[in-house]
């Protein structure tokens, strides 16, 4: 019930279709029950049968004043145009009423199919919008290619097995009670006797779907491990040609493969089953009730009348194919059950990084940044321990260590990346969780160590996360950036592709291209995390001095190894296993005799 209200959640903006469908189908039923109840006029005219009614009687709200008005109608019809007239007159009747029967049916399903490309569309912007909200590390601890199931497969599912049901969940109740009701004032007993066996058949069939959720949900797991061994392989490809990995590589899709493969099968086979066992089970009560009718009609008591009969196993009939659909969207319901279940772990998944209702706008930056005892850790695993460290205004402060000392990590609390398990990070004196998340960060620039670019142009990398980018300003942080020359030489210049990730570059010509974007920016903060380890000797020394020219007018904290990067810092910062264990200028370090950072060989 959880994940019905989920869905039923998303088609509350769209209420007023849903009912406009449901009216359609209940008009499109009631023009279909009386097409199909002109069958006992019609036999009785090819049977000679027709009684003379020569006056209705007063009017009455009743099934039986209505039969006896159209009786009467239609022995004076046949009096004056003959049986032939009469036989066509019903012809033109049925035609006309499966005329507005199929319209009504059209401006049904016309209701649904606004409702499901709605909703889907909708789907996915709430999936998408999450995954922009929810923090890095719920990323690191997820395979990318599940979430890239859940936002595709899981949702294109709910579509077809959910979604498109409800066309099924609309329409069909809405003709199954309609032609009940008739099937009730016709003969009340014969119809009790069919909703006594329609139960039975019922649980029969929920007792096929029961494994079919659980079956679907495992199926949508394998489909995700599949999705990321390709997506690891495209990513990684060059490394498994250079190792002679591919047969490796096979091997390990081909087990995924085939597991994804024979948990498919299952679930198809339970699928399929839906509309053979629901149609062998209707025919079992269509012969049962057409031996207890028959039954009734050679007796001659009067109860069902063998023309009656006829007209009453047609309508009773109708029944059989919308409840076979009930049933195939109750199989389909359980089967995309599992994909509404993936997706709302997404949706309901903990915002860590949230901003608080009355949170601090703040425009610029004026004094210090503070980290007040910072702890933080991964998997409760301390990876930040008691961190006091401040940084003025224009100060460049270089943090160094061994891998895995923690000065990622210690670069991400600053925009909120992540946030401190305890103590706090101040900027000005305010605690970075009680500002507003966009004013914390267009304080900041960033350039990684993996230069991180987008399948666009030149123009639009480098003005990435402004509203209008001015060629003139581009153009200059290109070539503060030494990117200018490289850009111009290609053949659209700024308005060429970078590629995926950009490919089409060369490893120090992305690096640039991510120093111009941080450049365009125009932060008072600069983060520098390895921003040089990615460049050759030549693009180093290219894009070097342009980083150090714009760290004067910058508070900048600069991650890096290379001493080239860092021995112009006001501070550099020694952490060790989460603590700092040494600060001081590159001379004042390099003086002690015993101090960690000259034992560091690779500064």
């Amino acid at each position: 019930m959880k994940n019905i209200r989920l869905l039923l959640k998303y088609f509350a903006p769209y209420r007023w279709s849903a009912i406009k469908s449901i009216g359609y189908n209940i008009l499109g039923g009631l023009f279909a029950l009386f097409s199909f109840s002109l069958v006992v006029p019609f036999l009785k005219i090819l049977f000679n049968q027709i009684e003379v009614v020569p006056h209705p009687g007063e009017f009455q709200v009743t099934f039986s004043y209505i039969q006896e008005f159209f009786r009467h109608y239609l022995s004076a019809f046949i009096e004056h145009n003959g049986k032939s007239g009469a036989l066509m007159f019903v012809v033109v009747i049925v035609i006309v009423a499966s005329l507005f029967k199929n319209t009504f049916i059209f401006l049904a399903n016309n209701s649904i199919a606004y409702i499901r490309s709605c909703t889907v569309r909708d789907l996915r912007r709430k999936l998408y919008d999450k995954f922009l909200k929810l923090p890095i590390s719920f990323f690191t601890d997820t395979r990318k290619g599940d979430v890239m199931t859940r936002i595709s497969n899981d949702v294109q599912e709910i579509e077809i097995s959910v979604i498109a049901s409800l066309t099924m969940l609309f329409r069909d109740p809405m003709y199954i009670v309609i032609f009940v009701i008739y099937l009730f004032v016709s003969n009340y007993q014969l119809t009790l006797f069919a909703m006594v066996l329609l139960p039975i058949s019922g649980w029969l069939i929920g007792r096929a779907s029961r494994t079919l959720r659980s079956s679907s949900l495992h199926g949508q797991d394998n489909l995700g491990k599949l999705l990321t061994v390709v997506e690891e392989t495209l990513t990684g490809l060059r490394i498994v040609k250079v190792f002679n990995a591919e047969r490796k590589m096979q091997k390990q899709f081909a087990a995924a493969n085939e597991r994804y493969s024979k948990i498919f099968k299952r679930v198809t086979r339970k699928y399929f089953l839906a509309s053979p066992l629901s149609e062998f089970l209707s025919t079992i009560v269509l012969m049962m009730l057409l031996y207890a009718g028959g039954t009734m009609a050679l007796k001659g008591t009067g109860i069902m009348l063998p023309e009656q009969l006829i007209a009453y196993l047609i309508i009773f009939s109708q029944i059989i194919q919308p409840a076979k659909n009930i049933t195939t969207a109750y199989f389909s319901i359980q089967k995309g059950m599992a994909s509404i279940q993936r997706v709302d772990e997404i949706i309901d998944a903990e915002e860590k990084i949230v901003e608080k209702e009355n949170a601090i706008s703040k425009e610029g930056f004026n004094e210090s940044i503070e980290f007040r005892g910072v702890w933080y850790g991964y998997n409760s695993e301390p990876v930040l321990k008691d961190i006091n460290l401040t940084i003025r205004k224009g100060q460049t402060v270089a943090i160094v260590g061994k891998s895995g000392a923690g000065k990622s990590t210690l670069a991400d609390l600053l925009p909120r990346l992540i946030d401190v398990d305890k103590g706090a990070v101040l900027i000005d004196g305010i605690d970075v969780r009680d500002m507003k998340l966009k004013d914390l960060r267009y304080l900041m620039g960033m350039v990684s160590q993996s230069p991180i670019l987008f399948n666009t142009t030149f123009t639009e990398n480098i003005a990435f996360g402004m509203d209008t980018a001015e060629k003139e300003k581009v153009e200059n942080a290109a070539r503060i950036a030494n990117a200018h020359d490289f850009i111009t030489d290609t053949e659209a210049g700024y308005e060429t592709y970078v590629g995926e990730s950009g490919n089409k570059l060369s490893g120090g010509q992305r690096q640039r291209i991510s120093i111009a974007r941080a450049i365009m920016a125009n932060p008072p903060i600069l983060i520098l995390d390895e921003a040089t380890s990615a460049l050759d000797t030549e693009s180093e020394r290219l894009v070097q001095d342009a980083i150090l020219n714009l760290m004067k007018s910058r508070t900048s904290l600069v991650i890096a190894h290379r001493l080239s990067t860092i021995q112009h810092a006001d501070i550099i910062v020694v952490l060790d296993e989460g603590r700092i264990v040494e600060t001081g200028t590159h001379e004042e370090l390099v003086s002690r005799s015993d101090g960690f950072y000259k034992k560091q060989q690779a500064i």
